[in-house]
Parts: C-alpha cells; sequence; structure tokens
C-alpha cells in the first residue's frame, strides 16, 4: 500500500486476489455447460423422447454439482492437510533451531536481491514480529491468498456447476419440437463464449484466447458425445 501527493492510500486490486475462487467459478461452469450439453445431445441424437433427454439432464445436474463439490472438497481438503504438516513442522523447527531458522530466511532474501546485511536485518525484524507467518509466506509459499478453503471451494464449484448445467437443460426444455439439438448447441456455445469472456475480464487475460479454449473443447465433446449416441442409438 503507498500513499499518494493527496494524502489517500492507494490500494492495487491485483487479479491474483481473486484466483482462489475464480479458478473453482470458471471450472465449474464450463463443466457443468459442456458435460450437460453433450450427454443431452447424445441422448437427444439418440432419438430419445424429450421427456427422457430433460430427465437425463436434470440428474445430470444433481450428480454433476455433488460430484464438483466432493472433488473439490476432497482435493482441497488434502492441500489443507499438506499445509497445516508443513506449518507443524515449521513450528518445531523454529522452537529448536531458532538461529537456523533465521540465518535460512536470510539466504532466502539474499536470493532474491538484498544485501547480506540488509538481508539479515529483515530476517530479523520478521522473525520478532511474526517468525511462523514469515516462514510461511517466505519459505513454504502459504498466506491468506493462496490458503486452502475447502467448504469455500467445494461450494463455488457445486453452485457454478448447476448454473451452468442449467443453460443446456432449459434450452432442450424451451426449445421447439424437432430442432432440440441445434437449439441446444447454439445455446451451449454462447453460453461457452460469454464464460470466456467473463473468465477473461475477472481474471485480466485475453479474450479471444479464453473463448477459444472453451469453445474448442465444448464444441469437440458435443460432437464426440451427440456421435456416439447416434451411432449407438441406431443400433439398440
Amino acid at each position: 500500500m503507498s500513499r499518494p501527493q493527496g494524502g489517500q492510500p492507494h490500494h492495487a486490486v491485483h487479479y491474483v486476489n481473486r484466483i482462489g475462487w475464480l479458478r473453482a467459478v470458471v471450472l465449474g461452469a464450463n463443466d457443468g455447460i459442456v458435460s450437460t450439453a453433450s450427454l443431452l445431445a447424445g441422448i437427444a441424437a439418440s432419438g430419445a423422447a424429450r421427456e427422457s433427454v430433460l430427465l437425463a439432464g436434470v440428474a445430470a445436474l444433481v450428480a454433476g454439482a455433488m460430484s464438483m463439490a466432493a472433488g473439490e472438497y476432497v482435493s482441497v481438503s488434502a492441500q489443507s492437510d499438506t499445509e497445516r504438516a508443513d506449518l507443524a513442522k515449521e513450528r518445531r523447527a523454529l522452537a529448536m533451531q531458532p538461529d537456523a531458522e533465521r540465518r535460512e530466511l536470510r539466504d532466502i532474501y539474499i536470493e532474491r536481491g538484498l544485501t547480506p546485511d540488509l538481508a539479515g536485518q529483515v530476517a530479523e525484524q520478521l522473525m520478532a514480529a511474526d517468525a511462523l507467518g514469515a516462514h510461511a509466506r517466505d519459505e513454504l509459499g502459504i498466506s491468506e491468498l493462496s490458503a486452502a478453503r475447502p467448504v469455500q471451494a467445494a461450494l463455488a464449484s457445486a453452485a457454478s456447476f448447476s448454473a451452468g448445467a442449467a443453460l443446456p437443460l432449459l434450452a432442450v426444455l424451451l426449445s421447439p419440437v424437432g430442432s432440440t439439438i441445434p437449439v441446444l448447441v447454439l445455446v451451449s456455445l454462447l453460453g461457452l463464449v460469454m464464460l470466456g469472456w467473463i473468465g477473461a475480464r475477472l481474471g485480466g487475460g485475453p479474450v479471444a484466447r479464453s473463448v477459444g479454449r472453451v469453445l474448442f473443447w465444448g464444441i469437440l465433446a458435443m460432437l464426440a458425445t451427440a456421435g456416439a449416441g447416434k451411432l449407438f442409438g441406431a443400433t439398440i
């Protein structure tokens, strides 16, 4: 934080501050659109009745949201367990070998470009203020910004998957008779374009590249599943 000429503190807003929730939201919504649209396209291409397609879509939404929530919770919980274990190990090291830990922190700052004297002073002052916090941040790379939050990740993934999956489901529900697949594909692709645009804007990335990625994999998934539905639906 800096203080400009006007005397008011300046708070810079960085894209990296959004990584924790943006990844889960974009992944969940993208998976919701692509997996549900692909499944519905495959079932519709097999010649199934609209009621069957809608039932499969509802099942896909519920199952997918629960799967995303469980997967995120388990994986992020494992990350959280690892962080806690590393912090406990670092806490023991600080209690048993404080001088060695101070030198270790000093060496980290030297590698980053500080002179040995200044690095020693910085390490001394930071350890006096919050030794564990300094080592967690600069040695282990653990901070409030990157800390694992299993419940938050699970809820964000489940909600974003449900929102994404609802889009192709509504497309099937509202599409005119006989045009289910074209409407489904069009609405789903428009949803992917919007998702790519939102992800790029929130993350500060190039819009064209972001949109191109989600479109490529979305089209590929829908083509593959619709082809399988057409092939196996005709032989069953």
